[in-house]
């Protein structure tokens, strides 16, 4: 599934005149170079920013978009695989009207894929209404495994105008080309964090000139972007240039057993020490034909190599590193010390995150088969197999496949969100949720009982990939709701500072951590550490741990 975004009449007579001299001082600007000023009002489409003027649009009076913003320079030729450099000044107005061009990937989340290096840019969404404060800003970091996605893929029109925020969507480098780790290569294994603390200075600087707060900045993302969220909190780099967090599907502890997204899957974690993810891209180099004793000539032979080439290997690195610059320490030591950056952080996850990997388990085509299920269940857990029987009967389950959904929600999904909650909830407040719609939108056709899907959440604040989802009324409502917890809680860093059902803090020292339990019409507490068995799987911890 895709995964993984009244018009303004001048008036009459003098005011007229106006825009039309100002349609051609620009018009002059553009051709010469000159710099003009930005048209005036709340619906103005041309913005100042540090390093140019750019011509956004007017969406139907409700909100201005600007797409295809710069925020660093072209990481293309010997800036590939190098910390993100400073975007040139242009001349003139830039036409920020269409999107960038998003980071190289092979198909996926865009059909087409993308063969471009050129691809740090970002979109900006406001409110065409004026205001007397600066309005919160919410920065987006999309999705997809550290392999696809883009910022335009994400439109967020409702959550900007209903929540009365400023929202940024970003691009960042990804897999080989965001997080290759070499020995001697400056930097290994996290160019892609890099991008995004880059495009967070950007908003720094130029929050102000679209109507936002920089001094209230909220750093938000789902799946692999809650995890970049969760590492930027574990980042000194990253100091100052967030006053919130959002992770949501995703976190630092986020680990998996063997086979848990396809037969043959080892387990693993998702972030990794430096050493071994420099091991291997000396491994990839030498099958690349890049092989040498110095590293500098194995760099600029891999640096020769053309893009087609490299997104072959694309899905090889896929894992950020820690034990470096930008990640010194395992985000969860720097959690466990309290030497991180102490925000408020909303975290959350959705009910039945594993249905979206399981209902393309066998090769793409058909959820796990009962044969498959058997043999996976052998494989993976072993002598420990009738321990995990007893937690998850295969006679509750409408299938093996929602069986094993359920042991890889739980074990995968669930478990690291809340380790890091309670961690991260002895020093900073922390409010968690689990996301419990059984029938969000796209959920249905499908090969099996899909629930509260990887991603269904998202469908709540965006237009996915030009999608609009259709609601029912009671999630138009719980749409509503979120929108109004996630603005509240990007103004204030209390959710419930919106008015609805109330949401309590998560305090990890209480016998029963509070949850808010999303669901259309049942917004309530939820005990999502019986209901994922937790305590099972903190006696039977996946992949490293």
């Amino acid at each position: 599934m895709t995964t993984p975004q009244p018009i303004h009449t001048p008036s009459r007579g003098p005011a007229f005149s106006m825009m039309t001299i100002m349609a051609l001082v620009l018009a002059v600007a553009a051709a010469v170079g000159v710099a003009a000023p930005a048209t005036a009002g709340p619906g103005r489409t041309v913005v100042q920013t540090d390093v140019g003027l750019v011509r956004g649009t007017l969406d139907h009076g409700a909100t201005r978009t600007f797409q295809g913003i710069p925020y660093a320079a072209p990481p293309v030729g010997e800036l590939r695989w190098r910390n993100p450099e400073p975007a040139d000044p242009w001349r003139g107005v830039r036409d920020a009207t269409t999107p960038g061009p998003a980071c190289a990937q092979n198909e996926g989340e865009l059909p087409e894929g993308s063969a471009s290096e050129d691809c740090l840019y970002l979109n900006v969404t406001t409110p065409a209404t004026p205001t007397d404060e600066p309005r919160p800003v919410i920065v987006w970091l999309h999705g997809g495994g550290f392999f696809m996605g883009a910022g335009h893929n994400y439109d967020p029109s409702r959550l900007a105008t209903r929540g009365d925020a400023v929202v940024v969507t970003i691009n960042y480098r990804l897999g080989m080309f965001g997080f290759l780790g070499l020995p001697g290569l400056a930097d290994s294994g996290t160019f892609g964090l890099a991008d995004q603390q880059a495009a967070m200075a950007w908003v720094q600087r130029n929050a102000a000139a679209f109507g936002g707060d920089p001094d209230n900045v909220t750093l938000a993302g789902q799946s692999a972007g809650a995890v970049s969220t969760c590492a930027q909190l574990a980042s000194p780099g990253a100091a100052g240039l967030f006053d919130r967090a959002i992770m949501q599907s995703g976190s630092c502890d986020l680990a998996w057993l063997a086979n848990t997204v396809y037969k043959g899957q080892p387990a693993d974690n998702i972030l990794l020490p430096v050493e071994t993810i420099q091991e291997r891209g000396r491994a990839l180099a030498t099958d690349l034909g890049c092989v040498s004793d110095d590293q500098a000539a194995v760099l600029e032979c891999l640096r020769a190599l053309p893009v087609e080439t490299l997104k072959q290997v694309m899905d090889g690195f896929i894992q950020p590193a820690y034990g470096t610059d930008l990640l010194p320490v395992e985000p969860s030591e720097a959690f466990a010390t309290g030497a991180f950056n102490r925000v408020p952080v909303l975290s959350g996850h959705t009910r039945d995150e594993s249905t979206l990997e399981v209902v393309t388990y066998e090769g793409g085509a058909a959820p796990m088969s009962e044969q498959t299920y058997q043999e996976v269940m052998t494989e993976t857990f072993g002598d420990d197999r009738a321990a995990v029987e007893e937690v998850y009967p295969r006679s509750e389950y409408e299938s093996g496949a929602a069986a094993w959904a359920a042991i890889a929600t739980d074990s995968k999904w669930a478990s690291g969100q809340y380790e890091t909650s309670l961690a991260l909830s002895r020093f900073v407040p922390v409010h968690q949720y689990e996301f419990s719609d059984p029938a969000p939108p796209f959920s249905s056709p499908a090969p099996m009982t899909m629930g509260a899907y990887h991603t269904s959440d998202l469908w709540s604040f965006f237009a996915l990939s030009g999608e609009e989802p259709t609601f029912t009324a009671e999630q138009q409502q719980l749409s509503d709701q979120m929108i109004d917890y996630w603005a509240a809680f990007a103004a204030t860093g209390d959710p419930g500072a919106a008015d609805g059902p109330v949401w309590p803090t998560f305090d990890g020292a209480a016998s029963t951590p509070y949850v808010q339990s999303l669901a259309p019409g049942a917004i309530e507490a939820v005990d999502v550490a019986a209901e994922h068995h937790l305590a099972f799987w903190r006696r039977h911890q996946p992949a490293n741990g």
